[in-house]
């Protein structure tokens, strides 16, 4: 049963609950109501497609910050084997809001990194809510450097509100961090794939997309600034803000897969199930894995100074500018 329902899923939470009563009531009692639960089924099945089908930026937004979604950790433990969690950044120290590690991902050696926000106020806490300090940044692009000393690829999750803005993670050098992850990045000799698994905020996400292969899932988001902070810069009337306002901004930023695929900024999308990413984990995980077999299988074959041209090709092209002259 999921926990948690948003506010345009309110018709189809009043369904399956029903669904649930039922369901209870007829357990263990000679009561034969499955005609009656299977209606309710297909018609919680075509409320949701009908509700989906039409769902705004803000909407898909909400969806990407779901709490019920799978988050990095959930990913590593449905699809990969043999995974050891590695820790700090041998500067500072060990920063929760981004996990990574060896693992293997069908018998292939990989370093896996990612954002983890982290499921109950306790956890949220500890991992700042998937907001990374410089630590993380740096622990990360350790964790790079060892992929590209063995020769193995880098696959890494997003799912950020964006990076820590605290008087600490400045004076620590946050800008600094990220701005080296993506100089570092973009001319790392090994495979990099990347997956927007939910949110991916500012450059708190940049600092782990610079990737030969860039994918979103279906209700993921990509996006410079969130739709509220962008509503805030905007429209920002004595400190009150409204759904409207977010819904404007979401609309403006252009920050769906869908919208980033129309771009060329992302190489593809991963569809998820009809509800989203958290209705079927385990089938999410098998499609990203898939995704990620296949692209290692397409960019293993390039040497390192083919990848690097490439990947610098690639973000040269996003983007597009006119000149006027006078």
């Amino acid at each position: 049963m999921i926990r948690y329902y948003l506010e345009f899923e309110k018709p189809i939470e009043e369904l399956e609950l029903k669904i649930e009563e039922l369901k209870r009531l007829s357990d263990g009692k000679d009561i034969d109501i499955s005609s009656e639960i299977k209606k309710l089924e297909k018609k919680v099945k075509e409320l949701r497609s009908e509700i989906f089908s039409g769902l705004k930026p803000w909407q898909k937004t909400l969806i990407a910050r779901h709490p019920d979604r799978p988050y990095t950790l959930d990913y590593i433990n449905l699809i990969t084997s043999d995974f050891i969690e590695l820790h700090g950044d041998r500067r500072f120290s060990d920063d929760p809001a981004i996990v990574g590690g060896v693992a293997k991902i069908n018998d292939i050696p990989v370093i896996i990194i990612g954002h983890q926000k982290g499921r109950g106020t306790k956890e949220r806490i500890y991992r700042n809510f998937g907001q990374p300090h410089p630590e993380g940044y740096r622990k990360a692009l350790r964790l790079m450097k060892l992929a590209e000393k063995f020769k193995r690829p880098v696959i890494t999750f997003t799912d950020t509100p964006g990076a820590y803005p605290g008087i600490g993670a400045e004076e620590r050098g946050q800008a600094e961090a990220i701005a080296v992850n993506l100089m570092e990045m973009a001319r790392l000799r090994t495979p990099i794939i990347s997956i927007v698994i939910g949110e991916g905020g500012s450059g708190g996400a940049l600092a782990l997309s610079i990737a030969d292969r860039l994918f979103m899932l279906e209700y993921s988001i990509y996006s410079v600034i969130s739709p509220e902070g962008c509503a805030a810069i905007l429209w920002k009337k004595n400190g009150d803000f409204s759904s409207d306002d977010f819904s404007k901004a979401a609309d403006a930023l252009k920050l769906t897969a869908q919208d980033l695929l129309g771009f060329k900024i992302i190489d593809g999308i991963i569809p998820e199930p009809l509800g989203g990413a958290h209705r079927d984990p385990e089938g999410i995980a098998k499609k990203v894995s898939e995704c990620i077999l296949t692209a290692i299988d397409e960019l293993k074959t390039k040497t390192p100074g083919k990848l690097i041209e490439e990947r610098y090709k690639k973000f040269r092209k996003i983007g597009s500018f006119k000149e006027e002259t006078e």
